[in-house]
């Protein structure tokens, strides 16, 4: 080989890997950008949005009994949805089409300022909470978080009352000790789900954001800010 040949040769091959590694950079810079705009938290529900009496674009208000009474305020720290139930039951609701695989967490955060007295879960004679977010999936299966007046924190156990629909209860939060303070919430969907009903959810179909006393004929009343779906806990 003489050397004009082993010189091109050479800036051939010199050529080639710098468009070889201008192409693995340009794949990083790809990368990362992807990386940087890839939503780690899915917003669906923002009280900064909500009408005056009504629930952000969107949501829906669904009523079992009585008035509905809810009002955005200003809050102290964010935006917030005020919920009044006097001998009432309904909430906010929306259908979604969330994936787990990129979602498995829902996080939000709530406030109660009064319980239903005698309210408790595991009655349907007395099944009224302040607070509470249900999770939908397919096939009519429930998660729901409760904030109850009765039932100690972290109960989990089925709370069917309606025909053809499986509903499994987690207590989040129990009583008046954490009252009139803004309290935050994480759960793996997938695993409280696995846990209730023995297999993987795929996906997320619904959410709905509940208060009810209609069952002990009494008053309840909480706050709801900021609900999202996150890759990873926070």
């Amino acid at each position: 080989m003489t050397l004009q040949h082993a010189a091109r040769r050479g800036g051939i091959e010199g050529e080639g890997g710098v468009l070889r590694k201008a192409l693995f950079t340009g794949f990083l810079l790809v990368l990362g950008i992807w990386a940087w705009s890839s939503p780690i938290s899915l917003i669906v529900f923002n009280p900064e949005r909500a009408g005056s009496d009504s629930g952000p674009e969107a949501w829906h208000i669904h009523v079992t009994k009585g008035t509905p009474d809810i009002a955005r305020v200003p809050g102290e720290q964010f935006p917030e949805l005020r919920l009044r139930s006097r001998k009432a039951s309904f909430g906010l609701e929306r259908n979604f089409d969330v994936n787990l695989k990129e979602f498995p967490y829902l996080s939000w955060r709530w406030k109660v300022t009064q319980l239903p007295d005698g309210g408790d879960f595991r009655s349907s004679l007395s099944d009224d909470q302040a607070a509470q977010v249900l999770v939908v999936f397919p096939d009519r299966r429930i998660l729901t978080y409760l904030w109850d007046s009765s039932a100690p924190k972290s109960t989990a156990q089925p709370a069917t009352y309606l025909p053809l629909v499986h509903i499994f209860a987690f207590v989040c939060r129990s009583g008046p000790a954490e009252r009139n303070q803004w309290l935050a919430e994480t759960r793996n969907l997938v695993d409280d789900f696995r846990k209730a009903f023995g297999f993987d959810p795929e996906r997320v179909k619904g959410l709905r954001l509940q208060i009810n006393s209609q069952h002990t004929g009494t008053f309840a009343e909480s706050y709801f800010g900021e609900v999202a779906f996150l890759r990873t806990p926070q």
